[in-house]
């Protein structure tokens, strides 16, 4: 898709509500789940429906954008054998994790652990393909490498020829982590390098970074991840660059009820003791662009009874109505 918009996949962060909330306020194209980890044996049904409840539902969110689920792992057999069973769900594709950077992925060999052996990268790839019907496309998202970019094309290459028709790079390597700057040269070499389509990924925050990054990458979609969680209108404002419009900028007052329906969903998928902290850990992002969502995390800083702090979110919506 030209222009694309997709919300990256974030372990942890940009879950089922997020999701849903980002995708109804706008501007996105297409999800990729957070992963769903795969060791040595079949997946769990239940467990595929939890981290993507979308597939309950076409694998669209309620706005209707797709959903295409993540596996991780590093066995090629059971990797193929779990992308089979997601194309019996019904999946419209299949994405593989080569770029997760968590310390605890890596140990069990998968995410970007899996950069320093390119011929690992083919053989996951190539078991993926032959084991979907050919109309399910399988993606990966990779990194520019663990600790450096000495394999970095050799990567791209083991992905592209052994059948993963789009390429997400998030342009920093695994040691990198998130560190600024973002290595959107590279993206560029890359794109050059491989005859599939190459998604550009890393520090887009505002539609300037936007512009910039499709300029020095040459490529046509965008992945963004932090970018939307902080700014969750940005892809309405991308569309309306596109359009020679005038972006509108989302409110703090026309935010509020967004919180308040993505605290709701929380709680009906988290335990309580942990729903207020995936309300905290979203107004830290918010808050880079909303002084607002500062003041706010900070009165709610220490709350811990999920209770409690819905009626504190309640409470200051209406104070600002």
């Amino acid at each position: 898709m030209k222009h694309g918009i997709i919300l990256a996949p974030m372990e942890g962060l940009v879950d089922a509500p997020l999701r849903d909330i980002l995708t109804r306020i706008g501007g996105i194209d297409r999800c990729v789940s957070e992963f769903i980890r795969v060791t040595e044996g079949p997946l769990n049904v239940g467990s595929i429906r939890r981290i993507v409840p979308e597939s309950l539902h076409g694998w669209k969110t309620a706005a209707g954008v797709p959903v295409h689920p993540q596996l991780l792992g590093s066995d090629p057999d059971w990797l193929g054998h779990n992308a089979a069973l997601l194309a019996e769900l019904g999946a419209p594709a299949v994405d593989l994790n080569f770029g997760c950077p968590a310390k605890t992925v890596n140990r069990h060999r998968g995410g970007a652990t899996l950069l320093r052996e390119p011929d690992t990268l083919h053989q996951i790839v190539a078991a993926v393909r032959a084991a979907v019907p050919a109309d399910i496309p399988v993606t990966a998202k990779m990194r520019l490498g663990y600790s450096d970019t000495s394999l970095t094309l050799e990567c791209a290459s083991a992905l592209a020829t052994a059948g993963a028709v789009e390429i997400a790079v998030h342009a920093r390597t695994k040691v990198e982590g998130y560190k600024p700057p973002a290595h959107w040269e590279w993206l560029a070499r890359v794109r050059e390098s491989v005859s599939v389509a190459v998604i550009a990924n890393g520090d887009v925050n505002d539609v300037a970074d936007y512009q910039r990054i499709r300029e020095i990458s040459g490529c046509e979609q965008v992945m963004i991840g932090r970018g939307l969680v902080a700014c969750p209108d940005l892809g309405q404002g991308i569309r309306a660059m596109h359009r020679s419009a005038p972006p509108v900028l989302m409110s703090w007052n026309d935010l509020r009820p967004w919180l308040i329906d993505f605290y709701r969903q929380v709680r009906l998928r988290t335990a309580d003791r942990h729903a207020p902290g995936r309300l905290k850990q979203w107004l830290g992002f918010l808050a880079r662009n909303y002084p607002e969502a500062q003041l706010l995390f900070d009165h709610v800083r220490r709350q811990t009874c999920a209770d409690t702090l819905q009626t504190l979110l309640e409470t200051d919506a209406r104070d600002a109505a």
